[in-house]
């Protein structure tokens, strides 16, 4: 390429054979690749040939770049040819040139997977739908953002742009709050209607302006080049810990290995029965003993869960002949059962919200929330569909014509209301849905407005299609039908629910209630998809929260001063046991100090990370 650059200015005849000679160059690198993979193959045992295939599959990618390059080039040796080619256009084709010899693969990549291939290669590449960490539109590394390559980021830098993040909502939940109730007063008493003209628009601006800071964290993301580290970390850390699972799981000696035994037939519903089993395999991994899943009997599948999904265990199914004892049993105790969460004593500290020590300092770096991370990965090694199971996802999603960009939206009816939480209009969703376009409309783009909508009452299906022409509202009535209490734990439901999870998993965003476990498992699964997709959601009534879970800490690191009888005082250091979030920049909860139970603003506190000492398996 030196030679090309010493060439510029000279005829045109001297530059077509610079070039000829460069294309020869290329093609004769590529041929040696080919010849060297071809190679590689013969070598090859049997095993590998889907490796092999890939990297075919790679080579051929490659050859059609050098095609394309290689266009480019007669292209320009024609125009130096007719005296058509300027020495700035010569030289920005040249420093391409230059880029794409120090990194064949950039051109390709930097483009992105097709969407169509993507989105219907995703279900059936998974495993258990969950290794597309890099096929989300959004988390694409964008061609030419800079990147540091082996630089990280620091924990502060994450920290600090994730807290922005966070309280960019806050402070929005709290004035378009503050400013509601104005508007409200002064409509009831019949005030100035200037004035209530005048708050909408502070509140039409505000929500922009909110919009656009948000926007801007998440391109802040993209180009500060960190987002390969990003990817690499999130895949390093799922795959050490998909690892350890497996090696727990297979025991080299059934008979004599120590197991703890998990009934899957929970009184509930299946997305509180999938916590149950995550939370008998984090005890399991905690105690270094292969889980043992009783699932015969299944309410919703009689013929088990490995009819379903992969079994837990390639090599150990059952508890043998050793007796078993309940829990907690003893040091030497061989087979343990577990009883369901709320009946545990008593409570080992590595329960959720605790993520493993080692792990956390990476976690705490990597992701908004870690305890999220955590049970995720728990539900991608459980979740491995049988071959039955990943088909009916596949034709499943291609029937309902499942397309990016997309948010799910999941609103839980029937048994749940009433009793467990409130009831929530279809407008209260959709006002999230349509925010969440917006913020991606808010730089002039136009993004068709398009939901996954799960419920456990076909009529809100109706409703919302009745409502939001404009919107094309993805969802099947009658998997909603089959979801209401009365036919809910037959094969069909299940086949439901199981789709439901996914594609809302799958979704770009989720707008659902955090009191319904299915919404909140389906935002479990969504972090083994990216590397950080904590904040790719709006619950309306809890925040996230792990039945059973120990107590929810967060620190103070701005001191508050009592505003009414209802607040909190605290202090900087203290801790405060959070019950939840009322979205209006307050949250409420207890101060460990003091033991007052009250209301204090969001942003003054963090999370705090728990960490409890678990196994650290060696061996894998």
């Amino acid at each position: 390429m030196l030679l090309v650059r010493q060439l510029f200015g000279a005829s045109a005849n001297s530059w077509a054979r610079a070039l000829i000679i460069f294309v020869l160059a290329w093609v004769g690198l590529v041929y040696v690749f080919v010849v060297k993979l071809t190679n590689t193959q013969g070598q090859q045992a049997a095993g590998e040939s889907e490796l092999n295939a890939r990297r075919i599959s790679q080579a051929l990618q490659m050859l059609e770049h050098t095609r394309q390059r290689n266009e480019e080039l007669k292209q320009l040796i024609d125009e130096l040819m007719s005296d058509q080619l300027d020495k700035q256009s010569a030289l920005k084709l040249v420093q391409r040139l230059e880029n794409d010899a120090l990194n064949p693969k950039l051109g390709a990549e930097a483009a992105g997977p097709e969407p169509e291939s993507m989105f219907e290669s995703a279900p059936a590449d998974l495993r258990g739908w969950n290794n597309v960490a890099e096929a989300a539109p959004n988390d694409l590394l964008e061609a030419g953002a800079p990147d540091h390559g082996d630089f990280e980021p620091s924990l502060e830098y994450e920290f600090t742009r994730r807290r922005i993040q966070t309280n960019i909502g806050e402070i929005w939940n709290f004035f378009s709050s503050e400013l509601g109730k104005v508007r409200k007063a002064v409509a009831a008493g019949h005030g100035n209607a200037d004035l209530e003209e005048s708050i909408n628009q502070v509140l039409l601006q505000g929500a922009e302006h909110k919009r656009s800071l948000l926007s801007d964290m998440e391109r802040l993301r993209q180009s500060d080049g960190y987002e390969s580290w990003r990817h690499k970390e999130a895949r390093d850390l799922s795959d050490l810990v998909q690892r350890r699972l497996h090696h727990l799981q297979n025991p080299s000696d059934c008979q004599n290995a120590r197991k703890l035994v998990c009934k899957l037939n929970k009184g509930c519903g299946y997305g509180c029965q999938l916590h149950h089993v995550v939370y008998c395999f984090i005890v399991a991994y905690a105690t270094e003993r292969t889980l043992i899943l009783k699932s015969r009997g299944w309410r919703y599948h009689k013929g088990g869960w490995e009819e379903v999904f992969q079994p837990v265990s390639n090599s150990c199914h059952d508890a043998g002949t050793a007796n078993t004892y309940n829990w907690p049993g003893k040091p030497n105790t061989q087979v343990l059962v577990l009883p369901i969460i709320d009946s545990l004593m008593p409570r080992p500290p590595y329960l959720p919200l605790a993520v493993p020590e080692d792990l956390a300092p990476r976690l705490k770096r990597l992701h908004g929330d870690p305890i999220v991370w955590w049970v995720g990965q728990f539900l991608k090694y459980l979740l491995r569909p049988q071959t039955t199971t990943r088909d009916f996802l596949v034709s499943g999603m291609r029937n309902l014509g499942w397309e990016r960009p997309i948010v799910g939206v999941h609103v839980r009816r029937t048994d749940k209301v009433g009793t467990e939480a409130a009831c929530h209009s279809v407008e209260e969703y959709m006002t999230h849905v349509e925010d969440y376009y917006r913020t991606l409309e808010v730089n002039g783009s136009s993004v068709a407005r398009r939901i996954f909508l799960a419920s456990d009452d076909a009529q809100v299906i109706d409703e919302a299609r009745r409502k939001y022409p404009q919107y094309q509202i993805i969802g099947d009535p009658e998997v909603a039908r089959m979801a209401s209490v009365s036919t809910r734990y037959t094969d069909t439901a299940l086949n439901g629910i199981i789709l439901d999870i996914h594609l809302l998993s799958m979704s770009d965003h989720l707008v659902c209630t955090f009191s319904s476990q299915v919404c909140r498992v389906a935002y479990e699964i969504m972090q083994t998809l990216y590397p950080d997709a904590a904040h790719r959601f709006k619950s309306l009534d809890d925040i996230y929260y792990y039945g059973g879970q120990n107590a929810h800490n967060r620190r103070v690191v701005i001191a508050h001063k009592p505003r009414t009888h209802e607040d909190l005082q605290l202090r900087v250091g203290d801790l405060v046991s959070v019950a939840g979030n009322h979205w209006d920049g307050n949250s409420k909860g207890k101060n460990t100090r003091t033991n007052q139970v009250g209301l204090f603003p969001s942003f003054k506190v963090e999370e705090k990370v728990d960490a409890a000492k678990l196994p650290l398996y060696p061996g894998v």
